[in-house]
């Protein structure tokens, strides 16, 4: 497994996404599926978890993954959530540090936010759907709840089809662009497209949010990578956030 684990010493923050490999699961899900909701085996997804989190130091029962709806809903966490049904949401945030909170995506982007001062962290789900609603200001505004400062957030997006290779009708990059105008685009061919890293960066640009760092892989291009788009029935990355400590 390949792990992209970045940590900012000074201030304790982690960010890492992992690639496909070094899991257990079978095709067409090989090998590294950390998504439990794609018809992959669940004690293949709880494996891959285990190995996932034994290379990133965390304990893998002490992560915090959510049920992904292309929303802009944010839940505010302390621990992770036991044993009943997982809400319906697309970011998450917290001020417990230690606690790693991730989110699964196969084209989408992962974004992942920290306020070392505030020890605040925040983790989205953004794909077009939760980019146009609104999930990056929604996780932004929550953390600003717990005393974050826009201005003090780290944030790294993580692997994601880019903007070259998105390809959709033209109605629908000018539905995208009239709510994200960064987030226009054309693919290499010079059709329709649309590059929702661009408009998530552009958002938090907006919100105050300087310090920023994009991932350059493109996951459609990336046979190293999960692609919803391009293999439909596939598996799902994942990208971890959080903060030493306790």
């Amino acid at each position: 497994m390949t792990v992209r684990h970045d940590a900012i010493h000074a201030s304790g923050a982690h960010f890492a996404f992992t690639d496909r490999w070094g899991g257990v699961s079978a095709v067409p899900y090989e090998e590294l599926n950390l998504g439990g909701a794609v018809g992959d085996d669940p004690s293949a997804v709880l494996a891959n978890r285990a190995v996932a989190a034994k290379e990133l130091g965390l304990d893998p029962g002490a992560v915090v993954w959510m049920n992904q709806v292309h929303g802009k809903d944010v839940a505010v966490v302390d621990a992770p959530w036991g044993e009943g049904p997982i809400p319906p949401v697309d970011a998450v945030v917290t001020a417990r540090r230690g606690l790693a909170l991730a989110v699964l995506t196969a084209d989408c982007t992962p974004v992942l936010l920290v306020d070392p001062v505030a020890s605040v962290v925040g983790a989205a789900h953004a794909g077009r759907p939760g980019m146009i609603a609104g999930v990056v200001p929604a996780v932004v505004e929550a953390m600003r709840a717990l005393g974050a400062e826009p201005g003090r957030m780290i944030a790294r997006t993580g692997p994601a089809v880019c903007g070259r290779c998105y390809e959709v009708p033209e109605q629908m990059r000018a539905e995208v662009a009239a709510a994200e105008p960064a987030a226009w685009s054309e693919t290499s061919w010079g059709t329709p497209a649309v590059d929702v890293t661009a408009g998530v960066h552009a958002q938090l640009e907006a919100l105050g949010v300087r310090d920023r760092e994009r991932s350059t892989v493109c996951t459609l291009e990336s046979r190293d990578h999960y692609s919803y788009r391009r293999d439909r029935t596939t598996g799902r990355l994942a990208g971890y956030v959080w903060l030493e400590g306790s």
